[in-house]
């Protein structure tokens, strides 16, 4: 049984007219299970790398595999591909393309050419899971930008993908946007879904994530548990990262604090707040 859903071997990609490559061999593997953040600056090759991995994007050189298995360029490849691995666009415009929410929901299950009755009733069951079944018939010009978000990411669950890819989805979200899109996530990986989430928000991706990646100039610089990523100084110092303000503060505490606040790093200065409030 294979322990990662999808990884990339060497995979170098070029744009048009570009003097350099959008990746550069990259190298690396999505852990089955897991909330996965992936870092970088802008221009670091995320984006296209998301691109890659639901085969909107072929790859010049290299391979991207699917548990195992190199994703060829055949349709059906390319489509089983699209299947099992959502996308979910940072700007919801790009992606909701219906007139309805209800519309745009059951947009790719039409395109499978599944019987009317069963998409109603996926239709139906997303809409319920994702708090929008009052909203069905609503033209999805008139919803909010959280609206569309929810939409866009209950498009692409209708079709039960085993990994999620989430491109920026919190930003210009409000706090309580965010919160309730998270809670949201939250169900989906209970479920069962790997995710990996792009995100420049280093404080939200530590308190969040259980394995992080980090690109830089088309290439993943580092891989690991939360903790092991952002204990690497040397290498987030050179790409001007900010390490998680949690962490700065822990490691301003004397240590017989820290040997007071019990044992594990506390993932949110909320947590940390928590910990000093019960000395």
């Amino acid at each position: 049984m294979t322990t990662h859903v999808l990884e990339f071997a060497d995979v170098h990609y070029t744009y048009p007219g570009a003097a350099q490559p959008a990746l550069n061999g990259v190298t690396m593997a999505v852990p089955a299970g897991r909330r996965c953040a992936l870092l970088g600056r802008n221009g670091c090759g995320k984006s296209t790398l998301f691109l890659h991995a639901n085969g909107i994007f072929r790859p010049h050189k290299g391979q991207v595999l699917w548990k195992g298995v190199p994703i060829s360029s055949r349709r059906a490849d390319l489509q089983a591909l699209k299947r099992n691995v959502g996308l979910v666009f940072q700007d919801p415009e790009q992606q909701l393309i219906a007139a309805t929410v209800a519309e745009d929901v059951s947009y790719g299950l039409c395109n499978l050419h599944l019987p009317e009755a069963e998409i109603r009733e996926k239709v139906r069951r997303t809409l319920e899971a994702f708090g929008l079944s009052e909203w069905a018939d609503t033209p999805v010009h008139h919803l909010s930008l959280g609206q569309k978000r929810r939409v866009g990411l209950a498009g692409v669950m209708v079709m039960e993908p085993e990994l999620l890819l989430l491109d920026e989805p919190t930003s210009y979200l409000d706090p309580w946007q965010t919160e309730a899109f998270v809670r949201q996530l939250e169900r989906i990986h209970a479920a069962g879904t790997t995710i990996v989430m792009a995100t420049h928000d280093l404080d939200f991706a530590y308190a969040w994530a259980d394995w992080v990646f980090v690109m830089d100039a088309g290439r993943l610089v580092l891989a690991g548990e939360p903790e092991r990523v952002f204990a690497r100084r040397d290498i987030l110092e050179v790409l001007q990262f900010k390490r998680p303000a949690v962490l700065e503060l822990w490691e301003s505490l004397p240590g017989h604090v820290k040997e007071r606040l019990g044992p594990g790093l506390p993932k949110t200065t909320g947590e940390l707040a928590e910990r000093l409030r019960l000395l």
